[in-house]
């Protein structure tokens, strides 16, 4: 706006609120050593090879090749981690059907414990396993993790 050849600026409220958000919003956070993709060998599992990716927003995905368990075909697994002071911790679930009749076979609950150093991670995983009414049918089964980070 300009008044008698000076420029002025009208404040509008909130307009410093507004500022503030907008330049919190695109300040870098901190992020975990865990955010990535890993490849993870867990020797106990029906196959040893499997894929983790941990995302900055708290969740976790994870898949191995379908073939790898004779007996049933399983999917992603999906959960959530969090960050504590001596590492991390999460739960992924994944659901089994049974090969022969394509049929649920269970629900699979596997909780871990994991500590990064740079490009490598390493933990152990308790996973037990469920029925459609929620009864226990395998586990508690104890594993350990070995993981190396994907990079470029």
């Amino acid at each position: 706006m300009t008044t008698a050849g000076r420029n002025t600026v009208k404040f509008f409220p909130g307009a410093s609120v507004a500022l503030c958000l907008i330049l919190a919003a695109c300040h870098p956070q901190s992020v975990s050593p865990v955010v990535g993709t890993w490849v993870v060998t867990i020797p106990e599992a029906p196959f040893p090879l499997h894929m983790f990716a941990f995302h900055a927003d708290g969740t976790v995905q994870q898949s191995n090749p379908d073939a790898g368990d004779p007996n049933s075909s399983d999917s992603s697994a999906m959960g959530v981690w969090v960050a504590e002071r001596d590492g991390i911790k999460g739960k992924i679930v994944e659901i089994t059907a049974d090969r022969t009749t394509r049929q649920f076979a269970s629900r699979g609950d596997i909780s871990f414990s994991l500590n990064v150093n740079g490009n490598a991670l390493s933990g152990t995983a308790v996973a037990s396993f469920y029925d459609a009414t929620g009864r226990r049918v395998r586990g508690p089964v104890q594993a350990t993790m070995k993981g190396q980070r994907v990079t470029p």
